[in-house]
């Protein structure tokens, strides 16, 4: 194995071209402060820096703040899409890092190795409504054409008062912000949520799709010579309207409006390019007639539509008529029969040497259709294994006594009737509202799975899969919903997120295999098993470290588990944005992937602000899924570079088992509790109405069922972090101590030559540079009992003096962030301002709780909270 490369930028240095948006930005942001805020203007340049005034003044000063962050972050994602633009210009496609001609370059593949291995590339991004983004729609739109007006200014051509002309767009715009406010005043409904996961397509991805293929094909004709006639697939899933775990708003009804609301809008999105290319295709059969066959297949198309005799003579025009009339009427039973049709008027294009028409006009909406068929996305369902399990006690119940969750008699039952033909009556409307809502999702399920178009629903994801019981448990409630017998038509995903369930997943999944139902089931899909790895709840569980090895070793013991039965395994990586909840960059994340665990397909899921950050603009939305699809390719056709060494697992298992006895202890220490709820606003971001989801699963005030998405939002408000680097430094220190010279030799071999642990390091020195012990310090302050205070915080500053003392041992000194220039320049023009927020928030905190009335959060402290997570870049 190689050693890894330095972190060293590999695009041109938009240094200069960033720092002149950012002046010019600025200007405008301070013209609007002096129209609309003039003493929050005055406030912004003073020098040195003043403190925001506290209470209801705060709101301009903060407003200010969060949209200057918010152009900040648009000004970077400009840079970066400009910055590939110019490596393609300068230095050719292969020097963009990430493409796919890069890729292709470097694998040195023969055209039938490359071909066998598009045939089975297939990236699942996965849309989900987390409620990690803190901005409203109206303010997602009004930061798209913000992005847009700045590539508008990349064009050297504009005169000065062009130039003016575009400024003043802008301006407009970021005055448009300040009127408009982006703090929720209301919590968002699950039909909200919806439509913002359908508008990153109406706005960015249906677009981007088609020039991601013809990167591929482009890449193939620079580095192979020619086009495959195959390109990699992209399934799109989403789980908003779906994910029901814990979020009591999501109903059976929200679920069937999600899939109608998928399919009317990837429809009206075909309507409105069909419009578009029958408005271009002004092509005259007097003028160019098709050779026969092309015309009678062509005529075939336009006798579907009754009596239009518009555009006469011109085939193209009438063709597309006829499929935007069969497509609205409902005419088309499957997907293919309208790519069929579309294919149709491409052939004919190009038998009349018309290929750049074709290419232009029909081929994005056929590539397009293949990927989004008639639905946007798939659809997945996700339920927690608490109820699914309750609901299967209810319907025992009724006949008789139900048997203890967890006992033999538990799974004796189970596995008797899921092989019984015929299972007892169920009374349905006696059952709770909780157990009849099940069933119908099950059998609203079977019906589309069933139906013309069976991919619009996807598999259903168990949350906290903890045994064999509970994926068999799925099974058996679908028997009850109508799926039959001999097989079901449904996959069972198991969600795998704690420490313990991590380490026992390959033996559940053994004991599944062992049912014939469910062996005969998965069967059905091709011998193929999905596996969803929860990297949030096992950071929350065992930290940072130990979370990120056992998910390592997960893998590699479920695809040997798996191959002994003859069964191949789909990863599916619920990753976040944040370093704490499994973010990272793309391509380094795949690449550190174990051997043999990707084959090809990964699924991964793209988590709120994540969302909005790769998908809001055409161009970073078909950068990402380049990226996405490349690093795929690249880990399957070189699987070796991945693989384990013996002498690296065995200082992983030992720093990990350290790191994890470190952070627990912590979590266990006598007042931490208190600790995390005084100093943090933990307890009033369920105030901050950023998602539709409950922060707790099931309402109990305990660590244990908070979501992993609070406790990083509340750790990363009070700049400890924790959640990204707790336990390494104390796990370094003891595994040196012990051994010795030998012990460093390993390190610093595993740091050069280890993409798991160079990835894991990388990322903890991220999060210590963004961490700071003079604000956390500030937060503590808000602790009431000073013993619990001084011994918790006393013990967080001394794991975090020891995690950066460890990485330093690694790099060789470096100063923390060294390795990282840009994220740290990044970071460094926000520090002094986050600075200034963080201490009105520490006040407002004390303001608040020492005046509770009834619950409420003051608006200050609520835009406080947006104000941090704009700074940072995440929430949660």
């Amino acid at each position: 194995m190689q050693a890894l490369a330095r972190n060293t930028p590999s695009t041109p240095d938009s240094s200069g071209y960033a720092e002149e948006l950012r002046s010019e930005l600025r200007a405008l942001w301070r013209n609007i402060l002096s129209k609309r805020a003039p003493h929050v203007a005055t406030w912004a340049e003073a020098m040195p820096l003043q403190p925001i005034p506290t209470g209801l003044e705060a709101t301009p000063y903060l407003q200010a703040l969060s949209i200057w962050f918010q152009l900040l972050r648009i000004i970077d994602e400009n840079a970066h899409v400009r910055d590939r633009r110019l490596t393609e210009t300068l230095s050719g496609a292969e020097a963009v890092e990430g493409g796919f001609a890069e890729v292709l370059s470097e694998l040195q593949l023969t055209d039938s190795q490359t071909k066998k291995l598009t045939a089975d590339l297939c990236a699942g991004p996965t849309l989900t409504a987390h409620p990690t983004e803190a901005k409203r729609v109206t303010v997602l739109e009004i930061h798209r054409r913000i992005y847009r007006n700045l590539v508008s200014l990349e064009v050297q051509r504009w005169t000065p008062t062009e130039r003016t002309e575009l400024l003043n767009g802008l301006e407009g715009e970021i005055d448009l912000l300040w009127l408009t406010g982006e703090l929720r005043l209301s919590r968002p409904s699950l039909r909200d949520e919806i439509e913002w996961g359908l508008q990153f397509f109406r706005d960015a991805i249906f677009d981007a799709v088609p020039q991601v293929m013809d990167r591929f094909d482009q890449a193939c004709m620079h580095v192979l010579g020619q086009t495959l006639g195959k390109t990699p697939n992209i399934r799109f899933h989403s789980w908003i309207g779906g994910d029901r775990d814990g979020n009591p708003n999501v109903t059976t009804e929200m679920t069937a409006l999600a899939l109608q609301r998928g399919r009317e809008t990837v429809q009206d999105l075909y309507r409105q390019a069909i419009d578009q290319a029958a408005s271009r295709l002004s092509i005259s059969a007097l003028i160019l007639p098709l050779p026969e066959s092309n015309r009678a297949r062509v005529q075939e198309i336009i006798d579907r539509t009754p009596g239009d005799d518009r555009n006469r003579n011109e085939p193209f025009r009438q063709a597309l008529n006829a499929i935007r009339y069969r497509l609205t009427d409902g005419g088309y039973d499957h997907i293919s029969q309208f790519v069929s049709d579309l294919g149709a008027l491409d052939a004919a294009l190009c038998a009349v040497n018309a290929d750049v028409l074709a290419q232009r006009h029909i081929r994005p909406l056929c590539r397009a259709a293949m990927v989004f068929g008639f639905r946007t996305t798939t659809l997945d369902i996700r339920q927690n294994s608490t109820v699914t399990n309750d609901v299967l006690t209810e319907l025992w119940s009724q006949s008789g006594h139900a048997p203890e969750y967890g006992t033999p008699d538990w799974s004796t039952r189970l596995r008797s009737e899921l092989a019984d033909q015929n299972l007892p009556y169920q009374n349905r409307e006696a059952l709770s509202d909780q157990a009849q809502e099940m069933l119908a999702l099950l059998a609203l399920v079977h019906s589309v799975r069933s139906g013309p178009d069976p991919k619009a629903i996807g598999p259903f994801i168990l949350s906290m899969t903890r045994s064999a019981d509970d994926i068999l448990g799925v099974y058996l409630l679908a028997r009850y919903s109508g799926f039959g017998s001999e097989t079901l038509d449904i996959s069972v995903v198991p969600l795998f997120e704690t420490i313990a369930d991590l380490r026992n997943a390959p033996a559940i999944l053994l004991d599944v295999l062992a049912v014939p139902l469910a062996r005969r089931s998965l069967k059905t899909d091709g011998n193929e098993i999905e596996v969803m790895l929860g990297y949030s709840d096992s950071g929350k569980d065992g930290g940072y470290f130990c979370s990120t090895w056992e998910l390592e070793r997960a893998q590699r013991r479920i695809v040997t588990a798996l191959a002994s039965q003859g069964f191949k395994v789909t990863f599916f990586h619920g990753r976040g944005g944040s370093v704490s909840r499994g973010g990272a960059p793309t391509g380094r994340a795949i690449a550190a992937q174990p051997s043999g665990t990707i084959s090809g397909r990964l699924r991964v899921t793209e988590q709120g602000e994540v969302v909005s950050t790769r998908y809001a603009n055409r161009g970073t939305a078909a950068a990402h899924l380049e990226l996405l699809l490349s690093s795929t390719l690249r880990h399957t056709a070189n699987p070796g570079e991945t693989l384990a060494r013996p002498e690296f697992d065995d200082a992983l298992d030992a720093l990990s088992e350290l790191s994890q006895t470190t952070y627990v202890s912590l979590l266990k220490m006598p007042g931490f509790l208190d600790y995390f709820q005084q100093a943090s606003p933990v307890e009033e971001l369920a105030r901050l109405k950023i998602g539709s989801r409950p922060a707790r699963r099931f309402g109990a005030a305990s660590l244990d069922d908070l979501r992993a998405i609070p406790w990083v939002f509340a750790w990363s408000q009070n700049r400890h972090l924790i959640t990204g680097w707790y336990g390494f430094g104390a796990a370094m220190a003891s595994f040196r101590k012990f051994r010795g010279a030998r012990g460093d030799e390993v390190l610093q071999d595993m740091f050069q030559h280890s993409r798991l642990f160079r990835l894991a390091v990388d990322e903890m020195e991220k999060s210590l540079y963004q961490a700071d012990m003079g604000i956390a310090a500030q937060y503590g302050e808000l602790v009431h009992d000073e013993n619990t205070r001084q011994i918790v915080f006393q013990s967080i500053k001394a794991e975090y003096d020891s995690a950066c003392s460890a990485v330093q041992f690694l790099t060789g000194g470096q100063t923390i962030g060294h390795r990282f220039p840009r994220l740290c320049e990044r970071f460094d023009r926000k520090r002094a301002e986050l600075a200034r927020i963080h201490a009105l928030q520490v006040e407002l905190l004390r303001q608040a709780r020492s005046e509770p009335q009834a619950g409420s959060v003051p608006v200050p402290l609520l835009q406080s909270m947006n104000a941090i997570s704009a700074g940072l870049g995440w929430t949660g």
